[in-house]
């Protein structure tokens, strides 16, 4: 069978597009060295672990950029924020649960493990006043701007 016939809906069996997408997926994994998939306990579906990246929001105002980074779950001591040659980093880890024996696993859809995620600094970000905090799952990140690059506001006088 060629891979026309294989991916094609007219083909002599039933075209089931989530399944085709799982196949896709498996062979992307295996392609690139990543994890192969899990059975789920005895079911059909099977998962795959990934490596993952949380979603950030990045704002800007007058006196700061700030990044926002969803991290549900990581404690703050496996979170760590670095600058490094005008690079911004931020690496940790969301430890996957313990599995209980008592408890059957339906599905896994989270993903756990080591994340990173960098950020160029912008020229007039100060790379030396970086702060961070932690709350319900949101790690804020504040880069301040130099003083020079902030805006200034001169009032002209009218004769």
């Amino acid at each position: 069978m060629n891979l026309l016939q294989k991916w094609s809906p007219l083909g002599t069996s039933r075209w089931d597009p989530f399944r085709q997408m799982e196949e896709i997926q498996e062979h992307m994994n295996r392609a690139f060295g990543m994890t192969p998939p899990r059975g789920n306990g005895g079911g059909q579906e099977l998962m795959s672990v990934s490596e993952w990246a949380p979603p950030v929001d990045i704002t800007e105002d007058d006196k700061e950029y700030l990044i926002k980074a969803e991290l549900p779950e990581v404690k703050k001591e496996d979170v760590k924020v670095s600058v490094d040659q005008g690079v911004l980093t931020i690496t940790g880890e969301r430890k996957c649960e313990h599995e209980e024996k008592t408890k059957k696993q339906h599905r896994i859809e989270r993903c756990y493990g080591r994340f990173e995620r960098s950020f160029t600094l912008p020229d007039e970000a100060d790379g030396t006043k970086v702060t961070a905090e932690c709350k319900d799952g949101v790690l804020k990140v504040h880069l301040p701007k130099n003083a020079s690059a902030r805006p200034k506001s001169i009032d002209i006088k009218v004769s």
